[in-house]
């Protein structure tokens, strides 16, 4: 069962990836590493690049790190690729060092969101960056997508900007700024591009360098999956669909006075009702003519049989019903014979997106114009999107073609098996050529000895944007390929010392999970497939994961194999089996798992698993840890300020952490990052998960610092300088009663002397407070306080070191 074999039978109409004839320049060979400055052209003899990679990310050569697929993906192609990692932005000079590309810039921000990566979910600058040698933050300008994208057009004028990373896929259409707090155009407009390239590229990138080799103008290639541009209008033979507003208004009609005969109403309006004084004729001569035997109906009295049944009648005027759109229909659609309307092929649909400048003004419209989006990612039925910005001679139209096809498990083998250093650039490297030192990569010491087994996620989170990003198809390698990236960890890497740190993707069970029909798989629009239960077609067997554990680690040399990516522990306990291979064998001690709330509230605003879900996993977790003689624990994540949280909500999570002996060091706020659907939730008050209209659900949104500080107060709990803060909640909610001394209560009565600071795991960025001087409580005249009543616990001297040869004294009783 190692044969490349497909788990999704997605229908992939698509030219594989290794089916292209090579570039001439294939003949120069294999590069230990992209060059990154005329030296290293020079010395790979070279005398330009087809195409240069600008990244804001250090250059490491290794399969987690984009630049470096894209890289290596377009060199097997034939292709002489240049890397210019983190450039400084403050002029074009830069960005000539390996002169002018021949093809292309190919444009990155990097692996994350540069706005994401500079600053916290307080907006607070960051002064650390896991991305750059030695964790120094500030090596790449806010938006580096949009400056580098200027810097290389200021370079070289001529030369086509391809723009990709996630950066550019969470920017695609008008998008919420969460840190200046408005709606923003496409990036494709504010960064001038050619073509921007959203999702997994590879499929995409190597088709359109194969293009512009060939001299097609760049403005030609508009047909390519996963790509956006801007056009001026929509071409010819596609039906454009309208969904430009919700909730259009019918004709409004004038209040009828229920006391007045219509024609009274005429007359008071100075005319007559023809159609009533016809009807008062008729009825005279009526009576004039006198009493009419209407015939008996038919198998009444006349023994004429049993009634017979309705027959419904085409109404006649629909067989004229013409397509309202004001572009002719293609050849072929339109109207049928019968008169019914053809439905448009899904592949020449195109759907019109409210505007920039209509999404920008009204927040309904926003939800909906995210809603759509979403509902359009399947690349089995996904339609092409089309959205305005500017208005008269400006005006000009971002078009978006469907997401990629999913690569095969074959090509998904050949773009992991490509010849990657699996190291930073020597560039990087201290004075003893190590890259341990004062230069460590935080990002690349991460993922130093994992292994990366599929992609994609059909979670469907809503505060997460790998759907958008990577899609729901899981795209998996064959078992072959990753034993073989292991054995490439264990054999060539510096510093192995026979623990893999992780084998998974964006979800650790996942692996060759997929839709049982590939019908069904090609037409479904759901969000997600476990989501609000997991759904009956889907293939939850752990099997095939199950047998590369075993076999992993049953390599020479493998002592350890440990699971680092997250696990969707309600697809876990579909397979007890699975979950006693991963107690028993994976886990270094602590297993982290993200529940992210208790209360059902946010989980059905975050399409998590209910609290049930994970006392089940908790269960079987323990139940297998106690069977392998092991004391293991479980870190649960939580998630403060997401939008669909009350007060109350947080309040029972904190008391569903003490109950549990659970006390949180690093705090998760809600961070609204682009496009997500819980970011549209923030921004419009509206839940785009259900139909949009002017009167659909409001969503409970936790904006301001104070309340923002209050949802984080409930998670840190345990934390004294939080404790002013929780009081003053806890009576305004009235829910003094968890205010105490007690075990059933929440917080104590008695406050520390406390310097109000606070620091996270991640130290750099926490934020310094100034020492405040530190005063005694003075209790109200005629009080005298107790350790009820506000003093801190007796100190006993329990806590403090006995001197050398003296015993404990024990009191008598």
């Amino acid at each position: 069962m190692n044969a490349p074999v497909d788990v999704s039978f997605f229908t992939r109409a698509a030219k594989p990836l290794t089916s292209y004839r090579k570039y001439w320049a294939a003949r120069f060979g294999t590069a230990k590493f992209l060059p990154t400055s005329r030296a290293e052209m020079e010395a790979l003899g070279w005398d330009s690049c087809d195409i240069v990679v600008v990244t804001g990310d250090a250059y490491v050569d290794h399969p987690s790190f984009g630049m470096a697929v894209i890289g290596r993906m377009l060199e097997a192609q034939g292709f002489r690729v240049g890397i210019i990692a983190q450039p400084d932005w403050q002029s074009a000079d830069p960005f000539k060092v390996l002169g002018k590309p021949n093809l292309f810039f190919g444009i990155t921000a990097g692996n994350m969101d540069s706005m994401i990566n500079r600053y916290t979910a307080d907006r607070k600058i960051r002064s650390d960056d896991a991305y750059t040698p030695g964790d120094v933050g500030g090596q790449r300008p806010d938006r580096a997508a949009i400056v580098y994208s200027q810097r290389c057009k200021e370079a070289w004028s001529d030369v086509p900007i391809v723009l990709g990373g996630i950066e550019g896929s969470l920017r695609r259409i008008a998008h919420y700024d969460y840190w200046q707090d408005k709606v923003r155009r496409s990036i494709v407009v504010d960064a001038k591009c050619d073509l921007l390239l959203y999702g997994n590229a590879e499929r995409a990138i190597v088709e359109i360098a194969h293009r512009l080799a060939a001299r097609e103008p760049v403005q030609q290639i508009t047909d390519v999956r996963g790509t956006a541009f801007v056009r001026r209008e929509t071409p010819e033979g596609w039906f454009e669909i309208d969904s430009t507003s919700v909730d259009e208004p019918g004709r409004v009609e004038a209040h009828v006075n229920p006391y007045l005969m219509v024609s009274e109403q005429a007359k008071a309006n100075g005319a007559s009702c023809a159609k009533e004084d016809e009807a008062q004729a008729v009825a005279a001569a009526a009576e004039a003519r006198g009493p009419v035997l209407l015939p008996l109906p038919l198998g009444e009295g006349r023994g004429g049989g049993a009634a017979q049944p309705l027959r419904f009648i085409p109404n006649p005027s629909l067989r004229k019903a013409q397509s309202p759109h004001p572009n002719p229909p293609p050849e072929g659609e339109g109207v049928k014979p019968d008169g019914r309307l053809k439905v448009p092929p899904r592949d020449r649909s195109v759907i019109r997106l409210p505007s920039f400048e209509q999404v920008r003004a009204d927040p309904i419209l926003y939800a909906h114009a995210n809603r759509v989006l979403h509902l359009e990612t399947n690349p089995g039925n996904a339609r092409a999107l089309v959205q305005a910005h500017g208005e008269g001679a400006t005006a000009r139209d971002v078009w978006i073609n469907p997401p990629p096809i999913p690569l095969t498990t074959a090509e998904m083998d050949h773009v992991f098996d490509l010849p990657y250093a699996r190291s930073p650039h020597p560039r990087y490297a201290d004075e003893n050529g190590s890259h341990d030192g004062a230069t460590k990569i935080p990002a690349w010491e991460m993922i130093r000895f994992s292994v990366n087994i599929m992609r994609g996620c059909f979670g469907g989170c809503t505060f997460c944007s790998i759907t958008e990003h990577e899609g729901r198809i899981i795209q998996s390698r064959s078992e072959d390929s990753i034993i073989k990236e292991v054995e490439a960890i264990r054999d060539s890497v510096k510093g192995f010392t026979g623990t893999i740190s992780d084998l998974g993707g964006p979800t650790a069970n996942m692996y060759r999970i997929g839709c049982k029909s590939p019908a069904i798989e090609s037409a479904c629009r759901k969000p997600s497939c476990v989501y609000p239960g997991i759904c009956p077609n889907l293939n939850t067997s752990h099997d095939p994961l199950i047998k590369i554990y075993r076999r992993a680690r049953a390599l020479k040399g493998i002592k350890k194999i440990l699971i680092g990516s997250g696990l969707r522990y309600d697809l876990a306990v579909q397979s007890p089996e699975y979950v006693k291979e991963l107690v028993q064998h994976h886990v270094g001690g602590y297993l982290k798992i993200a529940p992210e709330h208790t209360e059902q509230g946010p989980l059905t605003k975050m399409m998590k698993p209910g609290i049930g879900s994970y006392d089940k996993f908790k269960q079987m977790f323990d139940r297998f840890s106690a069977e392998a003689g092991k004391k293991q624990y479980l870190i649960p994540y939580f998630i403060a300020a997401h939008p669909g949280t009350s007060d109350e909500d947080m309040m029972n999570l904190a008391i569903w952490l003490k109950k549990n002996g659970f006390r949180a060091d690093q705090v998760q706020t809600f961070y609204p990052s682009p496009m997500a659907t819980a970011t549209t939730m923030y921004h419009t008050d509206r839940n785009p998960l259900r139909k949009i209209t002017r009167t659909s659900e409001t969503v409970d949104i936790v904006r301001g610092d104070k309340r923002r500080r209050l949802h984080k107060a409930f998670l840190r709990y345990h934390d004294a300088n939080n404790w002013p803060l929780l009081r003053e909640a806890l009576k305004a909610m009235g829910r003094a009663d968890l205010i105490g001394n007690g075990k059933q209560h929440l917080i104590p009565t008695w406050q520390p002397l406390t310097d109000g600071s606070y620091q996270s795991a991640r130290r750099k960025n926490s934020t310094a407070v100034e020492p405040k001087a530190m005063t005694p409580v003075q209790p109200p005249k005629g009080r005298i306080l107790t350790q009820h009543t506000g003093l801190p616990p007796r100190d006993n001297g329990a806590g403090r070191a006995r001197p050398a040869g003296t015993k404990a004294i024990r009191k008598g009783r």
